[in-house]
């Protein structure tokens, strides 16, 4: 699967449906023209997967995650709470009832990438996130940057 790699802000229509950009449907290389979308549990956005890519994920969560397990399954009803929708012919996506009261009212979203999938932001509350103060590059320093230098360490004892 290739990686959809953007940030593009779209209209919603007064049915819920968005046009998925010519650039982010090309990063995600498929001819299926299903998507999961389901509440990201990390953010208010939503998520938008595709099928195949989805596919992948349950996968992972049925190896990873014990069905025996209440914790576990209570992870598994949460992670799973999705919907598969289609792309119509005007490559439109249909964001369901039961998923639009995350997106509030907005008639303006963001569909940001992440790699495996897109969020499906409410434009007002990705603009309010994306001016966020934090000093990101002191946080990438401290999570990423150690383990660049404990890459880098290992490598050179090797020598």
């Amino acid at each position: 699967m290739s990686l959809p790699l953007g940030i593009e802000r779209c209209k919603v229509d007064t049915n819920g449906r968005f046009k998925l950009p010519v650039a982010l449907k090309k990063g995600l290389a498929t001819e299926d023209s299903r998507f999961v979308i389901r509440r990201s549990i990390n953010a208010p956005c939503l998520e938008l997967w595709t099928h195949a890519g989805f596919e992948q994920e349950v996968e992972f969560l049925n190896q990873e995650l014990n069905r025996y397990n209440r914790e576990d399954v209570k992870m598994l009803r949460k992670l799973m709470r999705c919907n598969v929708v289609e792309l119509d012919t005007n490559d439109r996506i249909l964001i369901p009832a039961e998923q639009k009261e995350c997106l509030k009212s907005s008639k303006e979203i963001v569909l940001q990438s992440l790699g495996k999938f897109i969020e499906i932001w409410d434009y007002d509350t990705y603009t309010e996130i994306d001016n966020d103060a934090t000093d990101y590059a002191e946080k990438v320093d401290q999570r990423l940057g150690s383990l660049r230098r404990e890459a880098g360490s290992s490598d050179r004892s090797d020598t």
